[in-house]
């Protein structure tokens, strides 16, 4: 009996031991339970609805570009692409492999896709390949059964409706590459929507962030293995703002057939009193649709080593000795300072002695006694050499750089260059050595270390015709119309006009070198400056025994071949700058374009 008391009080004390544990255990779980679903409930709350709700990113339509009349020249074109969403693809190699069936991939396209599903969050679709045919896109549609993760998806292209003709305005766009992603002003999110593509050269560069428009999203609920079940919400995509251009695409289409007879060219005509450009090409060009797809690398090697540069806007980033095109300048900086008389006359018998060295003329026996207006309209060599010694670097430096030489002009499109106008402190920080008078008289023909480009010759003769205003060249129309007035470079009037007079000599009188280019309707007539720029050294052992045709030596010794000018005369419109690479004679082969293209504009009656 005695036991079964023992026995029962230990039971008694056991059962309450672990009664009391079990108490201690179901406080510290309810407390817990209490700490997690009342205090801590809302932050969990948020994060199973985070979890719950996935966001992907929709790409905005890109804005058109527009020529002057509203003619698109860049537009969107449907695309039919197929993607593999993440979510559901379980075996990524077996999902290439069953489509390769349906649409070949190449082995570039499957490390493209594997590489975006490493760096994807698993929100967004990736893409496999774009630009489907429709027998592609109904084989996909066909046996999505046996495909897995794939979906066909319609999405938008950059097209360029012109093709070459506008590729040196347009530029073209292209998927990201390192180093672009981050950019002032950017919406960096749509910068990770896969195969998002920005402005990578001229307008579309340019301009990129306004024509790429702003983001939209769509909320979708997604299962535990993130799978989605249902769309939430959607906030569509604001499309980019259409760009309209001060471009006149007939006129445009002219000039770049009026360059192609040559292997290698620029031209540029513009609006002397407003800067407007209408019509900018450059030869030979290429498609910027080859880009909008990921350009192949045969087709990438292929352009860059084209010795003809298809890829360089030789209007803004050719640089090139101007010859006698720059002249002109040369005839403002004596008139300014006085040291020009207009009737005094230089003897010219082919060549210029200068101590031991001989400065030759290009007209081999000479031009004789020439006076301004002679010398401008045969482009003396001699005259100028003369000129060039009295007035001196410096000034023609200075008159260079009021003209826009020099230095950029401001154009709204990328990689503009400055060229170069030499002077003392120039030669002295780069060489080493000072100036010399010799090369002052080389400079006072374009050549020596003097480059410019295209579009500074254009804007030289656009300055002369508007009576000295400065001017400044741009492509936007919406640039155009914030832009009221120019002011005053501060040339006196006489001298603008005297060697505007001179310049219609060059085209309108018989000794005139662009004489025989000269536009026969005297109510379109053209004045300009011609100019025939050496690339190479031409030995005194050439010159005795004659120096070769341009068609009997190659084609990088050529001469370059320019003009420079603008019509009408009394009532100067238009400028224009034709540059023709190692053409040869600018008055026979530049000053001919020149007219054609300046009779074109004239007949237009551009806006």
């Amino acid at each position: 009996m005695r036991g079964d008391q023992i026995r029962g009080r230990l039971f008694t004390r056991r059962a309450i031991l672990i009664g009391a544990v079990q108490t201690g255990l179901f406080s510290l779980l309810a407390g817990r339970l209490y700490f997690l679903q009342v205090i801590e409930g809302g932050k969990y709350r948020t994060l199973a609805e985070e979890n719950r709700v996935n966001v992907r990113l929709l790409a905005p339509p890109r804005g058109q570009i527009l020529d002057s009349k509203g003619t698109p020249l860049a537009i969107n074109e449907q695309n039919y692409r197929v993607v593999l969403l993440p979510e559901q693809v379980d075996d990524l190699e077996a999902s290439l492999d069953s489509l390769n069936a349906y649409i070949p991939l190449t082995d570039a396209d499957r490390k493209r896709v594997m590489r975006d599903f490493r760096d994807d969050s698993g929100l967004n679709a990736i893409l496999v390949r774009d630009n489907l045919t429709w027998d592609q896109v109904a084989q996909v549609s066909l046996h999505t059964l046996d495909l897995p993760g794939t979906d066909v998806d319609v999405g938008e292209v950059r097209s360029y409706p012109y093709g070459e003709v506008t590729s040196h305005v347009l530029g073209y766009v292209g998927t990201i590459a390192e180093g672009e992603a981050k950019e002032d002003g950017a919406d960096e999110s749509m910068l990770a929507i896969p195969d998002f593509r920005i402005g990578k050269n001229g307008i579309e560069k340019q301009y990129d962030l306004p024509l790429r428009g702003e983001a939209g999203n769509v909320q979708l609920e997604v299962n535990a293995h993130g799978r989605v079940v249902r769309e939430l919400s959607r906030n569509n995509p604001q499309p980019g703002k259409d760009l309209a251009l001060t471009i006149d695409i007939g006129l445009q289409q002219f000039v770049y057939r009026r360059l192609a007879e040559q292997p290698g060219a620029a031209a540029v005509v513009l609006d002397v009193g407003t800067g407007a450009i209408y019509a900018l090409a450059s030869q030979p060009g290429f498609d910027p649709n080859l880009f909008t797809y990921g350009i192949s690398q045969e087709d990438w090697n292929r352009l860059n080593s084209d010795e003809h540069a298809p890829l360089l806007n030789k209007v803004i980033s050719g640089v090139f000795a101007p010859g006698s095109t720059f002249k002109p300048v040369v005839a403002m900086a004596g008139f300014e300072a006085d040291l020009l008389d207009i009737d005094a006359t230089v003897y010219c018998p082919g060549y210029l002695d200068m101590g031991d060295y001989r400065f030759h003329c290009w007209k081999h026996g000479g031009h004789g006694h020439v006076n301004f207006m002679q010398a401008v309209a045969g482009s003396c060599d001699v005259y100028f050499y003369d000129l060039g010694r009295r007035v001196g670097i410096d000034r023609m430096q200075a008159m260079a750089q009021r003209f826009g030489f020099g230095q950029k002009l401001g154009v709204d499109l990328p990689h503009e260059r400055t060229g170069l106008i030499p002077g003392r402190a120039w030669k002295l920080a780069t060489q080493g050595h000072s100036w010399q008078q010799g090369e002052t008289l080389v400079a006072a023909i374009g050549q020596g270390y003097t480059l410019v480009t295209p579009l500074q010759l254009a804007m030289m003769a656009a300055r002369l015709a508007n009576g000295g205003k400065a001017v400044t060249p741009y492509l936007s129309r919406a640039s155009g119309l914030a832009r009221k007035s120019w002011p005053s470079l501060g040339f006196d009037s006489d001298n603008i006009d005297l060697v505007r007079q001179a310049m219609a000599g060059v085209v309108n009188e018989p000794i005139g070198t662009a004489y025989a280019a000269r536009i026969m309707d005297k109510s379109m007539a053209m004045a300009g400056k011609t100019g025939t720029a050496q690339v190479r050294h031409v030995s005194e052992s050439e010159r005795e025994e004659g120096l070769a045709s341009n068609d009997k030596i190659p084609w990088k010794e050529r001469d370059h071949a320019l003009f420079a000018g603008f019509a009408p005369i009394e009532a100067p419109r238009y400028a224009v700058a034709v540059v023709i690479e190692h053409g040869g004679s600018g008055a026979h082969v530049a000053a001919p374009v020149a007219r054609d293209i300046l009779i074109e504009c004239q007949k237009r009656k551009l806006a």
